[in-house]
């Protein structure tokens, strides 16, 4: 199965595009994706993008609630108001633009962060600061559990 994995920084050229990796277009490649699909991520500053199937996930979580409720219009407000679709060229570049920008702070620099079956998009020290506090709530919860379910260091 082809997964987005590990995460790279690329610089922002003078036209605002930034190159996506070769290891993630080969992803988008075998998965015939030809349109990428990005939304701003809830609770951190980051772009989630993939492919139309991340867009399908945000339409089959609304399909599980009332039509009429707030929990829904704030699912679509969320995936249609605040998704869009970039433009990917020939080259394998996207522009960095104003929706990316001003949810994440990235101006020369952007880092490319596999999520599985799709990646985000970070500022670099923004970027380090989280994985910084996931890790330690990573160890605080794997210091909370039973000797037995703890790794060797």
């Amino acid at each position: 199965m082809h997964r987005f994995l590990s995460n790279w920084t690329n610089g922002v050229d003078a036209k605002g595009r930034v190159s996506v990796p070769a290891s993630f277009r080969q992803v988008l490649a075998a998965r015939g994706v030809n349109e990428l699909f990005a939304i701003q991520a809830i609770g951190r500053p980051a772009i989630d993008v993939g492919g139309p199937d991340l867009l399908e996930r945000y339409e089959k979580r609304m399909e599980e609630v009332d039509p009429f409720s707030q929990a829904y219009q704030d699912l679509a407000l969320f995936a249609f108001g605040d998704g869009k679709f970039l433009k990917y060229d020939a080259e394998g570049r996207i522009g960095v633009n104003d929706f990316i920008r001003s949810h994440t702070g990235i101006t020369d620099q952007v880092v490319f962060v596999g999520a599985r079956d799709h990646f985000q998009l970070w500022e670099p020290a923004r970027f380090e600061t989280y994985r910084g506090e996931a890790r330690e709530r990573l160890l605080a919860g794997r210091m909370g559990a039973s000797p037995t379910q703890r790794s060797p260091e």
